[in-house]
């Protein structure tokens, strides 16, 4: 590959990829800002933070990233949201937030990107769902134990929902999680009604060239 096509390439890739990037961004962000604020309405402050409700859409901008444009380029978005995401972080969270958030979100997403890309050809919802739910599974392992683990202040013992006793962090991060699950579920909605505008990547190869 030449000097110039690389150019080219790069440039292709920074103006088709800078939307989802963005929203990548964005997203990543707010939500280690969010995670910091427990919501403290229907008795959800020792189970669930905002950033719980952030957060998951990421799956979703990634798994519409992966259709269109394939797993490579589904990484880049990762990358870059990882890398600006986590400058970003610091400098509107704590450190070990930051850090916590950074290491769930790479690991997370690109989990998430490689098990969609295995199960793409399949119906329509089982590469997104599978995927968010995989990825969100180690994203939300990763992430709590890096953020709280060894805080007093989190690990103060709570009751979840009335069952069993266990650490603030660990009833925050099991609930986390099943949001995540519930999000990816409701965002098979958006991510079905979309099916005919992000057409996949082995279509979008084989378009002619105007």
């Amino acid at each position: 590959m030449t000097q110039d096509t690389m150019k080219k390439t790069m440039s292709q890739d920074v103006k088709a990829l800078f939307i989802p990037t963005l929203a990548m961004i964005v997203i990543v962000v707010a939500a280690n800002i969010l995670v910091q604020h427990p919501i403290h309405f229907f008795g959800l402050a020792d189970h669930l933070t905002w950033g719980g409700l952030t957060y998951p859409i990421s799956f979703l901008i990634t798994d519409l990233t992966n259709r269109h444009f394939g797993p490579d380029r589904a990484r880049k978005v990762v990358v870059a949201g990882f890398f600006i995401g986590v400058i970003l972080s610091f400098a509107l969270a704590t450190p070990r937030i930051a850090l916590a958030s950074g290491l769930a979100f790479l690991f997370g997403q690109l989990l998430d990107i490689g098990v969609f890309n295995r199960l793409r050809r399949l119906s329509w919802w089982r590469a997104p769902l599978i995927g968010s739910v995989v990825g969100s599974a180690v994203d939300t392992a990763l992430f709590f134990s890096i953020a709280f683990y060894g805080i007093e202040a989190m690990s103060v013992p709570v009751q979840f929902f009335g069952a069993i006793t266990m650490p603030l962090w660990v009833s925050l991060g099991t609930t986390d999680f099943l949001v995540k699950v519930a999000i990816a579920l409701v965002a098979l909605l958006p991510y079905g009604a979309l099916l005919k505008v992000v057409t996949p990547v082995e279509d979008t190869r084989t378009q002619p060239s105007a």
